[in-house]
C-alpha cells in the first residue's frame, strides 16, 4: 500500500522562524558558557570574632585562590600596624613569592581574562604597580627591623624596578623614600650611598637630610588614605582612581629633647594616577568596541527582521469575471519565500549579535588594597638604649594639631647592635 499523501513542500520542510532563533540562541549561550569560568558554590559567611588577625586568616581560608594575594596584602599591613610582625612577615613573604611567580611565568586565568567572555576580575590578583611596590616596601621595613639592612635594600631596589614601567619617563622609579633608603642601607653597611641619595634628592623639592650612619632609631610614619579604584567609561572598561585630600599633612615625633618633623616624602595617590595606560586597558578597550559594535549590529538586524517579517504574507489584487459576466476585484494573500528567508537570516544575526554583546565582559578589575596610606615619611634619631617616653602628633593642612590622633607611647631601644625600627601610622588597621 502506497502513501498517497503529497510530499511536503520546501516551505513546509523548513524550520519555523521562531525555532531557528531559539536554536541559535541556545548555541551562543553554550559558547559563551564555555568561555567563562564556572560559578563557584557560595561559601557560608565567615564568623567574625572582632580580632583582625583571626578574622583575616579566616577570610584567607575561605577565599578563592585568585584573591589570596590581595587578602595577604591587607592582612600583612594590618598585622604590622598592630605590632604582630611575625604574621606580617608571613603574609608579605607569601604574597611576594606568588606575584614573583605570576610575573615571570604564565597564568592561565590572566590569559583567559583577555578573552571576550571572561571578566578581568577572574585573573589572579597581584595588584597595580603601586600595590606591588608597597608590598616590597613593607617587607623591607620588616627586614631592617630584624637587623638585615642588606635584605631591606634588596626589597627597596626591587620595588623601584616594579615602578619602572610607567608610560612617561618622568614617573619611572620616582619614589623618593625607596632611593633614599637604598642609600641609607648602603651607608649602614659601610658602602657608598651617595648616588642613591642624589637620585632621591632629584625626585623632590624638599631638602633631604644627609645620612647619619650612627642614627640607631629609624622612624617610618604614614598618614592619609590611599587611592580607591573605580570603573569608568561607557562599558566600565576604564580603570580609574578616586583620591581624597588627606586632612593630615604632617606629623612630629618628640622623644625627650629631640623632635623629628615628618613631611610627605611620597604620595601613593600620585603614584596610582601617574602610571599611564595598562596592557589590560587596551584589551578592555577592544572588548568595549566589540560589545558596542555587535550590539548596534544586533539592533539593526532585528529591525530588518521585523520589517521583512511584515512582508512574508503579501496581498495581491486581481480582476475576475463571475458566472454572470460581472467583473469583481479579489484580494488574495500570497506567502513570500524571499521575505521569510530574509526575516530568518536577519533575526539570527540580530539575536546572535545581541547575545554576543551581552556576554562580552568589559568591566575593569577594581579589586584593591584598600588599607594603604596616602603619604610616606621618614626620620632618624640617636637614642640611648632603654625605654623612652614618646609623643606622636599629627597636623592638618593649616598646621594645626589634631588632638584626637595624638599618641603617647614608650619607645624601647633594646638592641645596641641593630637599628630600632619604629613604624607609626595614622591608620588603625
Amino acid at each position: 500500500m502506497t502513501d498517497s499523501r503529497p510530499a511536503p513542500s520546501s516551505r513546509e520542510r523548513r524550520p519555523s522562524f521562531v525555532a531557528l532563533l531559539a536554536l541559535s540562541t541556545a548555541a551562543l549561550l553554550m559558547f559563551a558558557g564555555c568561555e567563562t569560568l564556572p560559578d563557584r558554590p557560595k561559601r557560608p559567611p565567615v564568623a567574625r570574632t572582632g580580632d583582625p588577625i583571626i578574622d583575616g586568616n579566616a577570610d584567607l581560608a575561605a577565599a578563592p585562590d585568585k584573591d589570596r594575594v590581595l587578602l595577604e596584602y591587607r592582612l600583612g599591613v594590618t598585622a604590622l600596624r598592630l605590632g604582630n610582625f611575625d604574621v606580617a612577615k608571613a603574609k608579605f613573604d607569601d604574597a611576594i613569592a606568588r606575584i614573583g611567580g605570576l610575573i615571570s611565568g604564565p597564568a592561565d586565568a590572566a590569559k583567559r581574562s583577555r578573552g571576550l567572555f571572561t571578566a578581568e576580575r577572574e585573573k589572579v590578583f597581584i595588584g597595580e604597580p603601586y600595590e606591588r611596590v608597597m608590598a616590597f616596601y613593607y617587607r623591607g621595613l620588616l627586614y631592617w627591623r630584624d637587623g638585615q639592612p642588606d635584605n631591606a635594600r634588596a626589597c627597596f631596589r626591587s620595588a623601584q624596578l616594579l615602578d619602572s614601567d610607567a608610560e612617561s619617563d618622568t614617573y619611572k622609579s620616582d619614589y623618593v623614600l625607596l632611593d633614599y633608603l637604598d642609600g641609607l642601607a648602603s651607608a649602614k653597611l659601610a658602602a657608598d650611598g651617595s648616588d642613591a641619595l642624589a637620585r632621591a634628592q632629584k625626585l623632590t623639592k624638599n631638602p633631604l637630610p644627609p645620612y647619619d650612619p650612627e642614627a640607631n632609631v629609624l622612624c617610618f610614619v604614614e598618614f592619609g588614605r590611599g587611592p580607591r579604584k573605580y570603573a569608568a567609561g561607557e562599558n566600565s572598561e576604564l580603570l580609574r582612581f578616586r583620591t581624597e585630600p588627606s586632612r593630615i599633612r604632617s606629623a612630629t615625633l618628640t622623644v625627650g629633647e629631640q623632635t623629628v618633623n615628618f613631611l610627605p616624602w611620597d604620595n601613593i595617590n600620585f603614584q596610582a594616577v601617574t602610571r599611564g595606560g595598562r596592557v589590560m586597558d587596551h584589551v578592555l578597550g577592544n572588548k568595549a568596541v566589540f560589545k558596542k559594535t555587535t550590539d548596534t549590529i544586533g539592533d539593526v538586524a532585528l529591525v530588518g527582521a521585523a520589517v521583512a517579517a511584515t512582508n512574508i504574507h503579501q496581498e495581491q489584487r486581481r480582476v475576475v469575471i463571475d458566472e454572470k459576466g460581472r467583473r469583481r476585484i479579489v484580494t488574495e494573500s500570497d506567502r513570500s519565500d524571499g521575505a521569510e528567508t530574509a526575516a530568518i537570516a536577519l533575526g539570527i544575526v540580530g539575536i546572535l549579535s545581541k547575545l554576543a554583546a551581552a556576554a562580552t565582559q568589559t568591566h575593569a578589575d577594581v579589586r584593591m588594597w584598600d588599607n594603604l596610606p596616602q603619604y610616606l615619611s621618614f626620620g632618624a634619631l640617636r637614642l640611648a638604649p632603654g625605654d623612652q617616653a614618646a609623643l606622636l602628633q599629627f597636623y592638618d593642612g593649616n598646621g594645626q594639631a589634631v588632638p584626637d590622633l595624638a599618641r603617647r607611647f614608650t619607645l624601647t631601644v633594646a638592641d645596641p647592635v641593630k637599628d630600632t625600627v619604629v613604624i607609626l601610622s595614622e591608620l588603625k588597621r
